[in-house]
Order: structure tokens, then sequence, then C-alpha cells
């Protein structure tokens, strides 16, 4: 184990005390045969030794795309990666047989029923399984940990395939994977997303990869943390081993145990970490013709975001005013007692 030279201080029941830090979270793990062994270990140490999230090297989160908002996503990066070449296209070369994309003008707007703060659940998961295949399918390693690995810890009684670690899965199948959880949890979008990310930082602090055979047991390890830690209605894992019959509540409590010590115990995501996740998957939905389902705007959604607009508002105008700070107003905020105000907006 790999001590850093740093000393923190922790104040326990009142009382300073000092302890060691880790220098950085990749610089451990670096066999696969002892990479569990070291987990014990370490889950053994007094809670006196971990390090709090505030006080982690800042360093290691410039290049941690689940922590830093400017640092990019991983499975955008490997979505753009083709039989191990990054694809180079000039766009004076690109012919486009996609169909036309539908463009909003003065008389017709074109929405469509996903937003960062309410995403479609529906087409989010299909993104975010859609980032799982391009994780699996150019990963960079094969490094395994017994934990995640589906033939020494098997979700169903059938028989795992011999060659269950060498064919990779195809989209359609992990997205079937995935809903399935979703709707027998009835899990939010906003879950998804937060399940792509604690991925991702899992790939970052234990080095490790999703392959064909460790893909479920990751997944399922990420979606158990988010949405515990993300959903207003928190699934048991009982709940979990009524959607996955064969899967014992013992074998659900050690992975997540472990998926969290994995993690350091880190499961917080800024706004703007999920933010540009949200954004990202849009991309990688645009790029992989997954559009979400554009629709003129009508006069009743018009309303009903003009609704939820004037709550948001009014929300920031009160923090404005117990903050002791003057909200500043153009002339279409001018309003008066006796004139109500009226959008601006153009509707056909």
């Amino acid at each position: 184990m790999f001590i850093d030279e740093s000393i923190c201080l922790l104040q326990i029941m009142g009382n300073w005390t000092s302890c060691c830090s880790y220098s950085s979270p990749l610089s451990r793990r670096k066999d696969a045969n002892g990479a569990i062994n070291e987990f014990t270990q370490e889950g053994e140490e007094s809670v006196g030794n971990l390090q709090h999230i505030s006080e982690r090297e800042h360093d290691d989160w410039n290049t941690d795309p689940s922590v830093h908002p400017k640092v990019a996503t991983i499975f955008l990066e490997r979505s753009k990666v083709e039989n191990g070449l990054t694809r180079k296209q000039s766009q004076s070369q690109i012919v486009d047989f996609r169909s036309l994309k539908k463009s909003s003008s003065c008389s017709t707007i074109y929405l469509d029923d996903s937003t960062v703060s309410q995403p479609n659940l529906k087409n989010t998961v299909k993104c975010v399984a859609l980032a799982i295949y391009y994780h699996i399918k150019n990963r960079t390693s094969e490094r395994q940990i017994e934990i995640f690995d589906e033939k020494l810890h098997p979700l169903t009684r059938d028989r795992v395939p011999d060659n269950y670690d060498v064919h990779s899965p195809e989209h359609r199948h992990i997205y079937k994977f995935v809903r399935t959880l979703f709707n027998a949890a009835q899990l939010t979008a906003e879950c998804a997303i937060i399940t792509l990310v604690y991925l991702e930082r899992l790939l970052t602090y234990a080095e490790v990869d999703i392959t064909p055979a460790n893909w479920k047991r990751i997944v399922l390890g990420a979606i158990l943390l988010a949405s515990k830690v993300w959903d207003d209605q928190a699934v048991w894992n009982v709940d979990y081993c009524q959607i996955l019959k064969d899967i014992t509540v013992e074998d659900m409590n050690e992975l997540e145990r472990q998926f969290l010590e994995m993690l350091q115990f880190n499961i917080n995501v800024p706004s703007s970490v999920y933010a540009k996740y949200y954004f990202d998957l849009r991309s990688l939905a645009e790029d992989n013709e997954l559009t979400f389902p554009a629709e003129p705007l009508s006069k009743e959604r018009a309303k009903k975001l003009e609704a939820m607009s004037r709550v948001f508002e009014d929300k920031i105008t009160a923090e404005f005013l117990k903050n002791g700070i003057k909200k500043w107003s153009s002339l279409d905020n001018v309003s008066s007692n006796t004139v109500a105000r009226k959008s601006v907006a153009i509707l056909s």
C-alpha cells in the first residue's frame, strides 16, 4: 500500500486526530489477482483513515469526467472510435443520408419532450444502453475484478456459456437488460444518467473496463447505487432480488459494498457534471440516429412551459430578495397591478 506523505486532520466526536491519506485513487490495484484482497483489506481499516471528499487530490479530478465538468465523457470519445481508429472526416466529403431534420421557424417551433430537468425515460435509457455498448465494443483492456465476473457470480441459475467473455453484447440486449430493471423498479430518467456517471467513475477509480464478462454486474451495481442515492423512493436490495429471481441478498449487499469502496464512497454528482452527461447523451443520440421525436409547439404546451418558467422565476426572485440582492428588470418584465403581462411568443 502506498501512503502519501501528507497528513489530514479529522474531527471525531469533538477531538482532533491525524491520519494518513491516499495520494491518488489511481495508484492502487496493479494486478488483477490481488485486486479483491486489496479491497477487503481496505474495507477492514478504521473509518478514521478515510479522507473527506473535500480534502482529496484535485489533480486527479482534472482527468475524471464524472467529477470535472470540462473533461470529455469517456463514452462519447469511445463512440467516435471504429476499428481502433478515430474517425476523421472532412465536412466537404460527407454526404448525409439521414432524414431531414425539422427546423423551427417564426410561425412553428419544434420541441421534444426531453429536458435536462425532466428527460424522456425511454429515450434516455436507450442512449445509456448505447453508451454502455460503445464502452464494451471499444474497450482498451480486459482486466477483471472478481465481484463483477458473471461466471463466478451468476445472475441466473442457467449455465453460463464457456465463451461468455468473448462475444460483445448487442445494443438491444443491453437495452433490454437495463429497461427491465428500470421498469420493474420504477426508476426515473435522472437515475439512468446518474448510473452512467457512477459507471465511468468506477472505470476511472478502479482502472477496469466493461467487458462481455462483467458488464451486467457492473451495470447492476451502478443502477443499485444510483437508485438509492438519487431516487425519491429508494429501492431495497431485496427488491432487486425479486426482479432477478436467482440472485441472493448477500450477493447484492457484497456487490454494493465493493462498488462503494471502489468509488471511495464518492457518490456526489455536481449539477454541471449531470448536465454535461445529459447533453453528451443527446449528441450520441444524434450521431446514431436515435434523435428524440420533435413535435410542433402547441398552445397548451406553451402555457405549461410558461407556467413552469413563472414558478422558477418566482423562486429565483425570492432568493434574490432573501439575500438582499436587487433584481434588475428589462422593459419586457415591467408589469403593473392592472395590466397582465402577455407572452411575446408567436404561436401557430
